[in-house]
């Protein structure tokens, strides 16, 4: 996850209070000529990022250090960006029309664009959204599942022990196997977004933008559908001969079932999916277990595949200044993101790191954003952000699928490369049920989102929505039965932080489009899913072009120097994935496959 300018609550992440900007009058004056746009834009960058850093540090400190506190110090830091943020938008709208340079043209759009949740001009109103949106990310982070018959307080030691947080809860889904102790990890999770029903509700009076994503959004959803569809049935079946009278063969999937706390990434069922049973293993967490990873060495492996591109090393103080471990002492936001807190190259990451591949692929996926920020920071700070919403999140992750099985195994985290069409199917398969599984619940949560602050979804639909949601997109039902009492949007971090998640959809995209222009570029001729650009200079080269522009340009332009389209394109997935595919199709013969 990114957290920078325009993405999450007020376009940046928030900080410490803050003196006061150089006020924005509340009512333009007469047009003026077009050089004093480029002047206005020149002050707009300066107050920007002098609000941003402040902002930025307090969401850190928020982030890490859970407290009314700091939820309090972030949500003043919040409503001054918002105040800044709302004058200067009013302010920009009197050079519309007006002949201008390409940067300052570009600057004043973004500025435009800036805001996730557009702040009112009513300072008390403006002050209440802050505190909500502070408050419900803090809900989400302090949220912890004690048991049914729970009575707090007894026994310090014993709370301790009982009382699972989302790591502790996520852990069962992922290992438990057994259904009851699935369904009460799900269940108790869902219980700690019960509170935000009514904050949030609060929260969507104060209106949201329509997105521009959706027509294309689906052009692409419908390109890889049926690839999906065909993951899901084989999955399908597979659980409901593990769950006879549990998983309906024709029906959707329940949610608990699927080894993710939200079913959106199903890798944690690979054992029981497995196509070839016996093949080579694909155990990299054991491997990391031997060869004596600890958080640390497994961040700097991720830092090593940017140095073999020609990247610089990371600065110094993020190893100082990153969350690597979770704190014993204190409540903190474990979902892992990637900072320049200062838009200086004071890169962090925070995470709770787990010794194992899902954290090495997620460490890798940080690192990306970071070497994003490390490659347009000098520029001004509002083109510091990726091309568009997809592009930040797609750069780590288009790395991740250079980790092949022959660079692992040159890491001694592979004792063997599949070497025969049934391990190529396994590797597939493992890769399917992490980046196929997670398409239509990238596509859905926004669509949630749009209905609600739309208005098109009511209050007292919020949940039923939800689900309805994820029965078409996702083809999967909730665990049990689910009435308007529960509020299982914000069981999903993106919902109470108001983080944008179409990113993530486009992410998934985009990164099979930049993989395969940088395996072009690095002269790869075989399969596409046989190509790592690690070590190799020219795909290094061609990267660091593109992340250098940031925000500076259109992302079409992005998008060609990158890969030479102007066009977002699905393909690549389905070039990458046709052995699985072709299998998938022959296994499913004869299912009644959708739902």
């Amino acid at each position: 996850m990114l957290s920078l300018v325009l993405i999450a609550l007020t376009a940046a992440p928030a900080a410490a209070a803050a003196p006061a900007a150089r006020p924005v009058p509340a009512a333009a004056p007469a047009a003026r000529p077009a050089e004093d746009a480029k002047a206005f834009t020149i002050r707009l960058n300066e107050d920007l990022k002098r609000l941003w850093v402040r902002s930025s540090t307090a969401e850190w400190v928020k982030a890490t250090y859970i407290t009314d506190d700091t939820e309090r110090n972030a949500a003043s830091a919040n409503e001054d960006v918002m105040a800044y943020l709302s004058g200067a938008i009013k302010e920009s709208m009197k050079f519309k029309g007006q002949k201008m340079d390409p940067d300052t043209e570009r600057m004043l759009y973004l500025l435009r664009v800036s805001q996730a949740l557009p702040a009112p001009s009513d300072p008390t109103k403006r002050a209440e959204l802050a505190k909500l949106a502070a408050r419900l990310e803090g809900m989400y982070g302090k949220g912890k599942w004690c048991g049914a018959n729970y009575v707090p307080g007894k026994d310090e030691k014993e709370d301790k022990k009982r009382c699972k947080d989302l790591i502790g809860l996520s852990a069962v889904l992922a290992k438990s196997g057994k259904y009851e102790e699935q369904l009460e990890a799900w269940e108790g999770w869902h219980t700690i977004s019960k509170e935000m029903r009514g904050p949030y509700e609060r929260l969507v009076t104060y209106d949201m933008s329509p997105a521009d994503f959706e027509k294309e959004t689906d052009r692409l959803w419908n390109q890889v559908k049926p690839l999906y569809d065909d993951l899901h049935c084989y999955v399908r079946s597979t659980l409901a001969a593990k769950y006879p009278g549990k998983v309906d063969p024709k029906g959707p999937i329940p949610a608990h079932l699927l080894g993710n706390m939200w079913a959106q990434e199903w890798s944690n069922v690979y054992p029981l999916v497995e196509p070839y049973k016996g093949q080579s293993s694909l155990d990299v967490t054991s491997n990391l277990k031997k060869n004596k990873y600890d958080e640390i060495k497994l961040v700097k492996l991720g830092e090593s595949f940017f140095t073999s591109l020609g990247m610089k090393p990371l600065p110094e103080t993020f190893w100082s200044r990153s969350q690597f471990k979770k704190p014993q002492d204190r409540d903190v936001v474990c979902h892992a993101s990637a900072w320049d807190v200062t838009f200086s190259n004071d890169l962090r990451i925070k995470m709770c790191i787990k010794v194992d591949e899902e954290d090495l692929i997620t460490v890798h996926h940080e690192l990306g954003h970071n070497y994003y920020f490390m490659n347009y920071y000098t520029l001004p700070v509002l083109f510091q952000q990726g091309a568009n919403d997809g592009f930040h999140e797609a750069i780590g992750d288009a790395l991740t699928l250079s980790i092949t099985p022959e660079y692992l195994k040159k890491l001694g985290l592979l004792a063997a490369v599949p070497n025969n069409d049934k391990g190529l199917v396994n590797l597939q398969m493992k890769d399917a049920l992490e980046k196929i599984a997670f398409l239509p619940f990238g596509r859905m949560i926004d669509q949630w989102r749009w209905d609600i602050f739309s208005g098109k979804t009511k209050p007292q639909e919020y949940n039923s929505h939800w689900w309805e949601l994820r029965k078409k997109y996702q083809g999967i039902a909730p665990a049990s039965p689910r009435g308007e009492e529960f509020f299982d949007p914000g069981a999903k971090y993106h919902i109470p932080a108001n983080v944008p998640y179409m990113r993530y959809f486009l992410a998934r995209i985009l990164q099979f489009q930049f993989h395969r222009a940088l395996c072009k570029a690095a002269g790869h001729t075989g399969p596409l899913h046989t190509c790592s650009i690690y070590g190799n200079q020219p795909a290094g080269e061609k990267l660091r072009a593109m992340l250098a522009m940031g925000a500076s340009k259109p992302w079409p332009d992005a998008l060609f120097a990158m890969t030479g389209e102007r066009q977002m394109d699905a393909t690549a997935i389905l070039d990458y994935f046709q052995p699985l595919q072709t299998w998938l199709k022959e296994k499913n013969k004869g299912q009644a496959c959708g739902w």
